[in-house]
């Protein structure tokens, strides 16, 4: 429990920050969770249950002092895609299904912590991220046009229910639309006069107010309604065989991009506070908190930015603020929760489609075209794919992206030759003309840890490099610091062919750098080594002073003398190596 022994060093002097922030966290989190209920499908009390615990498991055994876990945009609105065609309208079911989904979203990154699988957060890249976000969001949006103008779309996604819009004009409620108006008012003027103050609960409370005065629920205006508040009625979440067998792949999604979606909130505020997280720990504390929100009757959560924002932003210092903002929403869950049933779902509607407008960043997308092509590109489908196909088709399209990605970078990396500039220090041969190449000699540099399915383009590229010297080519050096990483038996073999081409051509190969692991790998696969097999170096300047081209070219002043210690800007990852 990282959290625990970071509370026992607590500080008296951060009670007062503490205090104000969990108000502040209190006063953000509680319409958002009541309307994240309503996105999810579920009663508006449940997003309250959904809160409590989970914030209370985070203080324990998570490692950020400033993040808040609850309710999010992004996995309410996958919970609901997956469950509501499974419920079938069954309100009772749905519920199930959603604490089912939420608890196999904790198993997963329990599992995942087991294997320290924290890298993922890394995984799915930040244009793949921003893509997909933007694509939830205006998901979000559209859907939640129908509550706020008191119609019902008969489509399904969002392509379908954009064209039905027109159709649904003349069905509008007027009388919601009106609560509607009032939310979108109240909200804006709060934030314009009053900045500090909760806009999204005044908003909330003012929409409320109106329907209990003038009793328009009697006239159309669709409300939260009675909800049955106080302590959870426990009851396990039902694994059904067969439905369960249809939420593993979507709450594994869910995992992965709620897990992925905290890490960058956490860590932005880690940084911003000078201290570090634990990725691992980080994925355990997500999934214990998700374990604990299924048994105590909630949905799934994950970091949320705005809410952690707010925290910070009125000087939070430790995992004190989620206790404390925790208990106080228990309290209103407990003993407080009948005024909610007045709220209107056209408000909740409304602060849903604001909260997702803040998610919004088109502009950050278009800017990637300028900076990066690539990543523009891997944006844009995923942000269509997330409009046209769905929002979990969209989130496994991202995941695959994101893999397809990385084995592109890995199975066709960049490569570079490499020469000697006018101080006699390795440098990258290119268009500057700073480096110049040894006559009769190849120094190569492979820009990827070799594997068993880019040792057939490595093998490719060396031949190509030497066939396409300008002068005769009598000596190979590669360094083997940048691609030889771990021991892989068919990068082995491939080494043994390129080793065997060379040498019917009159090539010496020599590998530099990682001597002594390179020594042991060619013995174990029966690579040879020495008279009349590969030479072994310890470093790139040493094979360049031991080889015959560089001595001729020397004494024949064609280059300038190596420098007699590496500097330490030039193999960073040798040096060591050699000492």
């Amino acid at each position: 429990m990282p959290g625990f022994y970071q509370l026992k060093q607590y500080q008296r002097v951060w009670l007062k920050d503490d205090v104000r922030a969990a108000l502040s966290v209190v006063a953000v989190a509680l319409p958002v969770a009541i309307a994240y209920a309503q996105l999810t499908g579920v009663s508006a009390i449940v997003g309250l249950y959904s809160c409590v615990v989970p914030m209370l498991v985070y203080a324990l055994f998570g490692t950020s002092r400033q993040l808040i876990v609850g309710p999010d945009a992004a996995t309410c609105a996958v919970i609901a895609a997956v469950v509501t065609p499974l419920a079938g309208g069954d309100a009772t079911k749905h519920w199930q299904l959603v604490m089912t989904m939420t608890a196999m979203t904790g198993i997963w990154c329990i599992v995942a912590s087991k294997f320290k699988l924290g890298i993922l957060a890394d995984f799915l890249s930040r244009p793949i991220l921003l893509g997909l976000i933007n694509g939830v969001a205006l998901t979000i949006i559209v859907g939640q046009l129908s509550k706020v103008a008191g119609v019902n779309y008969q489509a399904r996604y969002l392509l379908e229910r954009l064209l039905e819009a027109p159709q649904r004009a003349l069905d509008v409620h007027w009388q919601t639309v009106l609560v509607s108006v009032l939310t979108v008012v109240v909200y804006f003027v709060s934030k314009r006069l009053r900045p500090a103050w909760p806009a999204a609960m005044l908003a909330i409370i003012a929409a409320g107010g109106l329907v209990w005065v003038t009793q328009l629920d009697a006239s159309g205006v669709s409300v939260v309604g009675a909800i049955e508040g106080g302590l959870p009625v426990f009851q396990a979440p039902a694994f059904d065989i067969g439905i369960s067998r249809e939420l593993v792949v979507p709450a594994l999604n869910l995992a992965m991009v709620s897990f992925v979606s905290m890490m960058l909130t956490a860590r932005s505020f880690a940084a911003k506070n000078g201290y570090d997280i634990d990725a691992d720990k980080e994925f355990r504390a997500l999934g214990i908190a998700n374990i604990a929100c299924a048994f105590s009757q909630g949905f799934a959560i994950s970091g949320a930015d705005s809410r952690t924002a707010v925290n910070d932003a009125n000087g939070g210092k430790s995992q004190l603020v989620s206790v404390i903002a925790a208990v106080l929403i228990g309290i209103i869950a407990l003993f407080v929760y009948r005024p909610l049933q007045y709220i209107p779902t056209a408000a909740l509607g409304v602060v849903l489609i604001i909260a997702s407008m803040s998610l919004i960043d088109l502009k950050g997308l278009w800017t990637l075209r300028k900076r990066d092509k690539d990543a523009f590109y891997l944006a844009g489908i995923t942000f269509i794919a997330v409009l046209v196909v769905g929002v979990i088709p969209g989130i496994t399209l991202a995941v695959l992206l994101g893999l397809f990605q990385f084995l592109r970078v890995v199975m066709r990396p960049s490569d570079q030759r490499l020469g000697l500039d006018k101080d006699g220090i390795i440098r990258t041969i290119d268009g500057s003309g700073k480096a110049t190449a040894i006559p009769g000699l190849v120094l190569y540099r492979f820009n990827s840890p070799l594997t068993y399915f880019n040792a057939p383009y490595f093998k490719r590229r060396v031949l190509e490099v030497v066939e396409g010297n300008d002068t005769e080519v009598t000596c190979v050096v590669i360094d083997a610091v940048a691609s030889f990483t771990h021991l892989d038996l068919s990068v082995m073999a491939m080494l043994s062919d390129v080793q065997t081409m060379l040498k019917k051509r009159g090539i010496r190969l020599i590998l530099a750098g990682r001597k002594r692991s390179m020594r042991q790998w060619c013995e174990l696969s029966g690579v040879p080594v020495g008279d009349g097999g590969m030479v072994l170096r310890a470093d790139m300047y040493l094979a360049i002073k031991l080889s015959g081209c560089y001595i001729q070219a020397v004494e024949e002043g064609q280059i300038p003398e190596v420098q007699k210690e590496a500097p330490v800007d030039a193999l960073p990852k040798a040096v060591p190596e050699v000492a």
